[in-house]
């Protein structure tokens, strides 16, 4: 083998590693982990994945809920009420 073809050998392993890496950063294919020959589930990491977002989510949407709660019984409070109209007669 010439050194050219060495060097085009090993550039294009190269490429194709850091290919593989890429790929498993971004969309979790695990290309990686099956050409080294690892039984993975691929889907794992997505399910966990989607769980997680979805119990971030309803802990979110628990938190607002209680935020408007607590704003409305602030604002439906008596003494908000009469403050409000208060302002309202002070600045006519």
């Amino acid at each position: 083998m010439t050194p050219f073809n060495i060097v085009a050998l090993v550039s294009a392993v190269l490429a194709l590693t850091l290919l593989c890496h890429y790929l498993d950063a971004k969309y979790r294919w695990q290309l990686s982990a099956w050409l080294s020959g690892e039984s993975v589930n691929p889907f794992a990491n997505r399910q966990e994945t989607a769980t997680t977002k979805a119990d971030l989510k309803d802990a979110e949407i628990a938190a607002l809920k209680e935020r408007i709660a607590a704003l409305e019984a602030i604002v439906t409070e008596p003494a908000y009420a009469l403050n409000e109209e208060l302002k309202k007669l002070s600045r006519q």
